[in-house]
């Protein structure tokens, strides 16, 4: 059940076209549907304002299809499916319109929103490697209403180029940075602006690098403040983080009305 939903039906109670126990009953509802091998979430944005994400790593095609289709059915206008690979896209494609991109490996069923965040997220990435975790990341902030510029292969072994874009990053309202190897980018980013700073290490590099090991562990011990960190490759995770922060203040003057600034 999503917020407009509830809304109307609130709005029923209020002009005395629904009862009181009758809205109590849809409300009551079904808050989760029991598909047997899935428990899909149908209040879930009711209670945190984002809906419902299918993580498609491990599902079937078949599985990722009835818990699609279930969604929709409960009115969930976009839904979102990270690690889906390829095959599986395709399988669910046949059966329902999805957009597939695949170098973020998601897939996309419904048009994405207007952005209606408070300002920009900038995605920065260390190099063009990083780019298949970038691109989770920048793809999950775009389909949860964020406006994202992408700044790629800007890392540390040429500072210069990250310089070159310091305006874009100074404008942003939070930033994403993702890096492999040792991990700097975001340390360095992190001493140049005033906005929050998300690290997302990647298990880009040589044998030392441990699959991300030592970007995590890099970017745990930033000297810069204002850096938080994600879990390796967990680009969904940090493109989710950075749509709650751009939409914090809206969250909060749309629930605080009486609130003298």
């Amino acid at each position: 059940m999503n917020k407009q939903t509830t809304l109307h039906i609130l709005q029923n109670v209020k002009n005395g076209t629904l009862s009181v126990e009758q809205a109590l009953l849809q409300l009551r509802l079904q808050p989760f549907e029991d598909l047997g091998y899935a428990k899909p979430d149908h209040h879930r944005e009711l209670r945190q304002g984002i809906a419902e994400v299918i993580y498609g790593e491990g599902k079937t095609a078949q599985q990722i299809t009835g818990i699609s289709k279930a969604l929709l059915d409960k009115g969930q206008d976009l839904i979102l499916i990270t690690r889906l690979s390829a095959r599986n896209a395709e399988a669910v494609r046949k059966n329902i319109p999805l957009v597939y991109h695949d170098c973020a490996r998601i897939g996309i069923i419904g048009a994405l929103p207007q952005p209606n965040g408070i300002g920009k997220i900038v995605v920065a990435t260390g190099g063009t490697c990083d780019m298949p975790v970038a691109e989770e990341a920048a793809l999950t902030a775009e389909a949860l209403g964020n406006e994202v510029t992408r700044v790629y292969d800007v890392g540390v072994a040429g500072l210069h180029r990250l310089l070159s874009r310091l305006d874009i990053l100074m404008d942003a309202q939070v930033i994403v940075a993702i890096a492999g190897m040792e991990g700097a980018l975001p340390s360095v980013i992190g001493g140049l602006v005033d906005c929050p700073v998300i690290a997302v290490p990647v298990s880009v590099g040589y044998g030392a690098s441990f699959h991300g090991l030592s970007a995590l562990l890099s970017m745990l011990n930033s000297c810069a403040s204002g850096v938080s960190v994600v879990n390796i490759d967990n680009g969904f995770g940090a493109g989710y983080l950075a749509s709650m922060i751009n939409h914090q203040r809206t969250y909060r003057e749309g629930n605080n009305e009486n609130t003298v600034p």
